[in-house]
């Protein structure tokens, strides 16, 4: 699939792997730890939920005599479907990468806090007439605390998410404490999200159980539209402006949406085991959100993990409150409430940009198992923004997926043991450095528009699906005759 033509066509997977070509390039970060104060250069994130070791027994190497005819991504390259295990993966991986410190991680807590702090000083302080005579001038300079506020705080937010994902420490009890300290007060109901965060990296990949950017297929695409879905493959291309209003409505409201409807996650309530999802589908008022202790997302056992992410958000809205009356609520527009939505952009971003690629398949419940889902995710780069204020998250997802409790600033060196393994299955797209991940989402929003399988797949390979577009892009949607 990143065969020396195939890199040359499209730059932006030079990195993709073959089973016969391992990233030996010099230039690729290697792990270098150490100080807080400097996270690792390279420090690669590491992001899942649990080890899932419990999976090994579903993930085991793709039968080679099973026949899928032709598979094509959206690039036009020949996909393959994995062929190693999760065994092949951990024991590759150097043992000293799974051990977590939790002072190593408070470290980090304080590392972030105090950026947070220092930045608020400096701007209360010398952010005002005395020192900035312009109105103008102060207003930019507010939008820059903003973005760095939004960072930093977006910073703090992936630490609870190690917490969440038990990377943060070998203790659970003290993972937990500091998540949902953190995470509450980032207005995010911590084991709400812990929990369907925890299925979606269970079922990565998988059209009917996927929790976070599942694509719409051809059908649904076509429903959305108003179209049949014969006639997709005849549209006329979108505009670039009605690319940029759809990702910037993406980016602005789409966090929270996802936390009060579900969007993006899969809409199969009905297979619920404790009949919770029978009649629920996603959407406003419809029960299926991250709040409500009844919903579909989870089951009776959990209600009260629910409550106390409920109880977490309301400390925290209410500490708000509080601040807004005592010192203003223009004030704390600029002080929180800012930096909250840029907060929220990266964290639509990362996660759309992980699991949103030309290159990437999705699989039917027929053919799905959890190496293939987990290898159904890119690496991307962001530079010192993405490898030091926010440890790493964005550089080795695809390591995260398979191995979740390896800690950030040991996971680049974990990532470099699994190349091998994962050989020509192993996705990254590194082009372009910041600006190139910035440009992903607008790349990825125009060629990544629904899933089909490919038009040479055999009934097998048609429970392996990939991204089309009617922009014209790369590979061609079906031709398909309208019904009789």
């Amino acid at each position: 699939m990143a065969s020396s033509a195939v890199s040359a066509t499209h730059p932006a997977l030079r990195r993709t792997k073959t089973a016969t070509t391992v990233d030996t390039d010099d230039s690729s970060p290697s792990t270098a730890a150490h100080s807080p104060v400097d996270s690792p250069r390279p420090s690669a994130s590491s992001t899942s939920l649990s080890s899932l070791s419990s999976m090994d027994d579903i993930a085991g190497p793709a039968d080679s005599t099973k026949q899928y005819g032709k598979l094509v991504d959206t690039y036009g390259n020949e996909f393959k479907v994995p062929d190693f295990t999760i065994k092949d993966i951990r024991d590759a991986i150097p043992k000293h990468c799974f051990e977590r410190s939790g002072l190593r991680g408070m470290t980090y807590v304080l590392r972030d806090c105090v950026y947070l702090a220092t930045t608020f000083y400096l701007f209360h302080n010398y952010n005002t007439p005395t020192y900035v005579p312009y109105a103008v001038a102060r207003g930019a300079l507010w939008l820059v605390y903003s973005i760095l506020q939004g960072l930093f705080a977006t910073g703090l937010w992936v630490l609870a998410h190690e917490c969440g994902h038990g990377a943060f420490s070998p203790s659970k009890t003290f993972n937990n404490v500091v998540g949902w300290v953190l995470h509450s007060a980032l207005l995010v109901p911590y084991f709400s999200w812990q929990m369907s965060h925890s299925k979606h990296h269970k079922a990565t990949g998988n059209m009917e159980r996927d929790m976070v950017f599942l694509p719409r297929t051809r059908e649904e695409h076509a429903t959305r539209l108003g179209r049949m879905v014969h006639e997709l493959s005849e549209l006329t291309e979108e505009t670039p402006i009605y690319t940029f209003i759809a990702l910037f409505l993406q980016q602005l409201v789409g966090w929270p949406n996802y936390l009060l409807t579900n969007v993006t996650g899969h809409n199969f309530h009905e297979g619920q085991r404790e009949g919770r999802g029978k009649g629920k589908v996603n959407g406003w008022g419809t029960g299926v959100n991250h709040f409500n202790p009844t919903s579909p997302l989870y089951d009776s056992k959990d209600a009260i993990l629910v409550v106390m992410s409920d109880v977490g958000l309301g400390l925290a809205i209410t500490g708000l409150v509080l601040l807004g009356n005592r010192f203003g609520w223009a004030n704390l527009a600029v002080w929180y409430f800012v930096p909250y939505l840029w907060v929220n952009h990266w964290l639509v971003a990362i996660t759309y940009l992980q699991h949103t690629d030309p290159t990437l398949p999705h699989y039917t419940p027929a053919e799905w198992n959890f190496v293939r889902g987990a290898a159904a995710t890119i690496d991307r780069e962001f530079g010192f923004v993405g490898r030091h204020l926010l440890h790493g998250i964005i550089e080795t997802h695809v390591l995260h997926h398979y191995v979740s409790t390896i800690p950030f600033y040991h996971a680049d060196e974990a990532s470099d043991a699994i190349r091998p393994v994962m050989g020509r299955h192993y996705r990254a797209d590194v082009e372009g450095g910041s600006l190139g991940f910035l440009r992903a989402m607008y790349k990825s929003a125009r060629w990544c528009q629904w899933v089909e399988p490919s038009a040479e797949a055999t009934e097998k390979g048609k429970n392996i699906l990939f991204f089309r577009n009617h922009n014209g892009l790369g590979t061609k949607p079906m031709k398909l005759a309208p019904p009789a």
